[in-house]
């Protein structure tokens, strides 16, 4: 919502909870101002909205229920206890006024007695808040009704001659007599402090105490006034604040940022074990059976998990969404891990629907101390990925050098975009071989960055969500340059073979990009080959029949041989497929059954080609076995390289070449 809207709803909020002496435009631009400033400094907007006059009994409340969809519940638990303390420091302000007409009144008793007199006791009974002048020792002279009505008494109830301290509790008696004497004694003028009183029926109530001195003629302390503010719904307001702040509303279990200050309250050399737990499958009941089926399964998994926390003396949290966290002191983790999935498997209903639960977790066990809390739940998350790819209900130790590696990854996945928009990462082409006559077929656009093969700059490229833009640049651009072959070189020029990723080949948007590709390069159809991902193929995307429909030439990347995949050469019209095995030995019972399998992909009209064969030796392996093409043999190079080969080629005379 934009800030001059919210500032006319907060203004009609606020109009309708208390009177504030200005016109409409002048409190809607005032508004406009506090929320420009409220981010930076919640409690200057707090201390101002007070001075606005906005100090109606509803006026908080209002202010709560306007901001609170646009701000963060940490802010505006800031400028509650703020708007509270400058309501307080308000009121005592204004008690400063009334004390000094006390004072005053008093000294003016002789002169005009009965009128003085009069307005004091006005003053003093009206008063919104509690007043009791006591003798140096404590015991009542006079107090107002507002002040029995604070400590539980019927209003009119005399408090004369009894002992304020007697409604103190008893754990802050000598603070406040030590408080009390430092007025006395000239230490300081006055003193404010919250405490709580004990009521006539016993129960507590929080207050704000201001406590000064009436002195004599000859300034010797005769008196101390002390004025009582009834603060216990701001206390319990603050109270509720603070427990949302720290805990998870769903559960009432701890949220991560209070486990986080746990956990580093224990690293202190302390043999402590983490657990983060993620439910298994939990996805499945939401979608299934709704939230609020999920919302119910969520509390009856934290109350499980409290109890078995509350017997082992250790810390349970909900950090998120369906993950909890566990941290014990000197524990053996295999039968922890254990009794945690006993715990889960219990028989749970909800809803008259019987629900099996289980959790993968990732556990960090006896960390060194200098670690952070932070890179303690880091380490947890990343064993926790470790165990929910090993499937259901498993567990995972945190291994440091394991992790170490994957950190490595995940950095230059990171920086992958940066050095893209950089140009780190180039195209280059790697030759396509017939494994029976050993001429180029054509050239394979692949990848390069840095030492990483285009494989694993594809993965990397699939966990950022960038394979999708990349892809697609490299279509445009290797068609781009295949178009430049075609042109320059003619029928010498190399056929363009892509091989897209799993993303890619599925992409709805992938004939679209082909197709414009081809149209702003001006590549011939039939100088281009896309190799689809077979498992896309598999999932029931028709990527591969519509590119045929549209002159593309396809092939099958990932081939492993398997029924499902022999099915689809049935019922596609592909020209080959590629696949990634290992050279048969002709040694070996798995070259016959490799030869087979090319003898049957051979029965369907379709080429078998090899990725990844790097020696003489293992391409006549698999040219015995009966394969047609080989990618690997020859390095990959760049398209400038390719250029000078095509150059050189086409100026030799036919004999040489």
């Amino acid at each position: 919502m934009e800030l001059p809207e919210l500032a006319a709803r907060w203004m009609h909020a606020l109009t309708s909870t208390a009177y504030i002496p200005l016109s409409h435009a002048e409190i809607e631009q005032s508004l406009l101002d506090f929320l420009r400033d409220l981010r930076e400094s919640p409690e200057s907007v707090a201390y101002r909205l007070v001075s606005l006059h906005a100090t109606g009994p509803d006026s908080l409340r209002a202010t709560i229920e306007v901001l609170s969809p646009t701000f963060e519940l940490p802010l505006l638990a800031r400028l509650s206890s703020a708007y509270a303390q400058a309501m307080r420091t308000d009121a005592f302000d204004q008690q400063e006024q009334i004390k000094v007409a006390i004072v005053r009144a008093k000294q003016r008793v002789e002169r005009t007695l009965k009128v003085s007199q009069a307005r004091f006791q006005e003053v003093f009974d009206s008063a919104a808040l509690g007043i009791a002048i006591t003798d140096l020792d404590g015991r009542c002279v006079e107090a107002n009704d507002k002040l029995a009505e604070i400590v539980g008494l019927e209003s009119g109830a005399d408090l004369t001659d009894r002992d304020l301290r007697d409604f103190y509790h008893p754990e802050d008696l000598v603070a406040l007599g030590a408080s009390y004497r430092r007025v006395s004694e000239g230490q300081a003028d006055r003193f404010r402090d919250q405490r709580k009183l004990i009521r006539a029926d016993g129960e507590p109530v929080w207050v704000q105490l201001v406590v000064s001195v009436l002195r004599d003629a000859d300034g010797r302390p005769t008196h101390h006034v002390t004025m009582v503010d009834d603060i216990s719904e701001l206390h319990l307001l603050q109270r509720s604040l603070d427990h949302q702040l720290l805990h998870d509303s769903l559960t009432g279990l701890s949220n991560r940022q209070h486990f986080l200050s746990q956990v580093e309250r224990q690293l202190d050399g302390t043999p402590i074990t983490l657990y983060h737990l993620g439910l298994d499958a939990f996805s499945v009941v939401n979608n299934g059976l709704g939230h609020d089926t999920g919302d119910k399964l969520l509390k009856i998994v934290a109350g499980r998990l409290g109890r078995l926390a509350a017997e082992r003396n250790a810390v349970v949290a909900r950090i998120g969404g369906d993950e909890f966290a566990l941290i014990t002191v000197g524990d053996d983790v295999t039968s922890t891990v254990e009794e945690i999935q006993e715990v889960l498997a219990e028989p749970t209903f909800v809803d008259d629907h019987g629900i099996a639960l289980s959790a993968s977790i990732g556990v960090v066990d006896r960390p060194p101390a200098f670690a952070t809390a932070a890179e303690l739940m880091r380490c947890a998350n990343a064993a926790l990925r470790q165990a929910k790819a090993r499937g259901k209900r498993q567990w995972a130790l945190h291994d440091p050098h394991d992790d170490a590696r994957r950190r490595g990854r995940y950095a230059l996945a990171a920086s992958m975009p940066g050095a893209w928009e950089h140009g780190e990462i180039e195209i280059v082409y790697a030759p396509v071989h017939d494994l029976e006559t050993r001429e180029v077929l054509g050239a394979v656009a692949r990848l390069h960055w840095d030492d990483l093969s285009h494989n694993d700059t594809m993965a990397l490229a699939d966990s950022t969500g960038l394979s999708l833009p990349i892809g697609r640049w490299l279509l445009r651009e290797a068609c781009a340059q295949a178009a430049r072959w075609v042109e320059e070189f003619g029928d010498g020029a190399p056929t363009l073979h892509i091989a897209l990723g799993a993303l890619q080949s599925r992409d709805e948007d992938l004939v679209a990009d082909v197709k414009r590709a081809l149209d702003e390069t001006g590549l011939p159809p039939e100088r281009l080959r896309i190799a689809l991902d077979i498992s896309s193929v598999l999932a029931g995307d028709d990527n591969a029949l519509v590119l045929h429909d549209n002159g593309i030439v396809t092939a099958l990347d990932g081939f492993r041989g398997g029924h499902d995949e022999l099915a689809v050469l049935a019922e596609l019209p592909v020209r080959s497929v590629i696949t990634r095995a290992p050279a048969p030995d002709p040694d070996s019972p798995l070259y016959q059954a490799m030869r087979a399998l090319i003898t049957t992909v051979h029965g369907f009209g379709v080429r078998f080609a090899v990725d990844e064969v790097h020696t003489l030796t293992d391409a006549a392996h698999w040219r015995r076995a009966g394969a047609d093409g080989g990618i690997g043999l020859l390095p990959a190079l760049t398209a400038a390289e390719v250029t000078d080969l095509l150059t050189t080629a086409a100026s030799l005379p036919p004999a040489a070449s």
